[in-house]
């Protein structure tokens, strides 16, 4: 990952603690992130060096507002403000990571069909930890194509517990 995203990262990480809420501040700038990543107008909008910053930086102020942090909101600002509107989701990521080493975790990334409940994050990420060892940070993605199940990753591991892979091993089984 580039220097340029790890240091706006690094950067954020702190913001968050003097805010003192990285978890929460974390998981919003995640999904901010997912957001622009899956919406290429979107993406391509912040990323338009045609389009003058204020502007671009009043769509995501009314895109968030009174659904995220105003510290969330002021960071979002920020990168968009720099140019770097097209690299929110790999900041945010690589936020994620930081925010998880910093408090001695790991970042698993579920694909879900559907949102996960609080209660459903917090039995998944004490199976997480369990399985690895150390404590887990559960990032969720709503993905439509995971038929039913979930797909998570944790560094370069990949659990598959899809209804489509399950579906796919019973076919090769028979």
């Amino acid at each position: 990952m580039s220097d340029r995203v790890q240091g706006y990262a690094t950067a954020m990480l702190a913001v968050a603690e003097a805010e003192g809420d990285v978890s929460a501040i974390s998981d919003e700038l995640f999904a901010v992130g997912r957001a622009v990543d899956t919406n290429d107008e979107l993406r391509n909008t912040l990323s338009d060096a045609r389009i003058p910053a204020e502007r671009r930086m009043q769509i995501m102020d009314d895109l968030l507002d009174g659904k995220t942090r105003p510290a969330t909101k002021g960071l979002v600002s920020m990168v968009v403000g720099a140019g770097r509107g097209a690299d929110l989701g790999k900041i945010a990521a690589a936020l994620a990571e930081k925010a998880a080493t910093s408090q001695s975790k790991q970042v698993a990334t579920v694909r879900s069909a559907v949102p996960l409940s609080d209660d459903q994050r917090d039995r998944l990420a004490a199976a997480l930890a369990k399985k690895v060892g150390t404590e887990v940070d559960v990032k969720v993605i709503q993905d439509s194509s995971v038929v039913g199940g979930l797909v998570t990753t944790i560094g370069d591991t990949v659990i598959d517990g899809s209804v489509r892979t399950r579906l796919s091993r019973l076919r090769e089984s028979l």
